[in-house]
């Protein structure tokens, strides 16, 4: 269980409550109020302090909490000089009677009024003008690209054939022609001529001989 710590500033608050609310007490029971009325009149004056004080806190241009206040406090005041000897308790004056006695009016009105009064609307702070973005930049044109196809190649040719080289006849000279057939031929080739006017060709002078072709064109060629 947590100790109750003792504040100074809060017993001394609670001594000078105290004497206030007796001194209030004494007065109203001396201008004639006599009973639970004596008692009630601290009670109204210290809820009309309480009051304006809460008014002035949650307010702080409010000129009619600060009004109240200082009637409440002088009355609280004026009770505490009023019995410390300054007045005589035995024959009160007519006029604080008059005041005791309209004291609870007007306790009522100010804590009516203090209760009831429109609290000032809180001052709204002015919006702060929200600063527009940045226009995003214009883009930049896109140049225009022409793209040119590369010409697909021309397909490749098989290579050419290459034609064999035709082989080269051996030269007739090469051919050995026995000196007796070169005889019959030369006897032939002379019989052809006296009788066509003409020399005696190869095919002609092979078909007369029967030999081969390149017999035969060898024979020609020594016949010459």
């Amino acid at each position: 269980m947590s100790r109750i710590r003792i504040d100074a500033v809060l017993v001394q608050a609670v001594i000078a409550g105290a004497l206030s609310f007796a001194h209030l007490h004494d007065l109203a029971e001396a201008a004639g109020q006599d009973g639970w009325k004596a008692w009630a009149y601290p009670v109204s004056v210290d809820l009309l302090l309480v009051a304006a004080w809460h008014r002035m806190r949650t307010t702080a241009d409010n000129r009619a909490a600060w009004a109240w206040f200082v009637i409440a406090l002088a009355a609280s005041l004026g009770a505490n000089v009023a019995t410390a000897g300054l007045l005589d308790l035995d024959d009160v004056p007519a006029w604080l009677r008059i005041l005791v006695a309209g004291w609870p009016a007007l306790a009522f009105l100010g804590g009516t009024l203090l209760v009831h009064s429109p609290a000032a609307a809180p001052v709204q702070p002015e919006p702060v003008p929200v600063s527009a973005p940045p226009a995003a930049p214009a883009p930049e044109p896109v140049p225009d690209v022409t793209v040119e196809r590369a010409p697909d190649p021309a397909p490749e040719l098989p290579p050419a054939p290459v034609a064999e080289p035709e082989p080269v006849p051996a030269p007739v000279s090469a051919v050995a022609v026995p000196p007796a057939l070169l005889d019959h031929a030369r006897k032939l080739a002379d019989t052809h001529q006296a009788t066509t006017g003409t020399r005696i060709d190869s095919a002609t002078l092979r078909a007369r001989l029967g030999v081969p072709a390149t017999l035969a064109d060898a024979i020609t060629a020594q016949l010459a």
